[in-house]
């Protein structure tokens, strides 16, 4: 008789337990930053700075860096870590950018791929943007949609690029 008590309150103890874990989590979810807006161009030729653009927001008023990853086939880069000035901890619009002078022509016909995502002081991710890039001498960087972003300049993407090939 001791023993199904007991299994039946162990039962029980994990089972509030989970249920507590789990709503812990989804609390969790909706205090999150959150990327509400992106835009960069696709296209541009090597040598031009890369103007990325985000609108984002943290309901906690946390966010703490903007997270950026480069990939580009052949070459391996670092984590980029762009910090938030406190005044836009809640909310922001505006630009990361990225140099592409020091590839040049040298990148030309190459593609990255950038994917950013906002960091909180509690260690929380947003959820990432993914933004393609293709180089071309012939490619003219788009500007963003009038009157969606702020023009404020957020920071840089401390990613020096690097031509690959022989």
């Amino acid at each position: 008789m001791a023993k199904k008590v007991l299994t039946i309150m162990l039962a029980l103890f994990f089972l509030v337990m989970g249920y507590t874990t789990l709503q812990a989590k989804e609390g969790q979810a909706k205090d999150v930053p959150l990327i509400t807006q992106s835009f960069a161009s696709k296209q541009m030729w090597g040598g031009d700075t890369w103007m990325v653009y985000l609108k984002a927001s943290d309901p906690n008023g946390q966010m703490k860096n903007i997270v950026e990853e480069v990939f580009q086939p052949g070459v391996g880069y670092a984590l980029g870590n762009t910090k938030i000035k406190e005044e836009n901890q809640k909310e922001f619009s505006g630009y990361v950018y990225l140099n592409t002078l020091s590839g040049g022509s040298a990148l030309n016909f190459s593609t990255l791929t950038l994917t950013i995502w906002i960091q909180d002081r509690s260690g929380n991710f947003s959820n990432p943007v993914v933004f393609p890039l293709e180089f071309n001498s012939r490619y003219i960087q788009q500007a963003p949609p009038a009157g969606v972003f702020e023009g404020k300049d957020l920071g840089p993407i401390m990613v020096t690029l690097r031509s690959v090939g022989p």
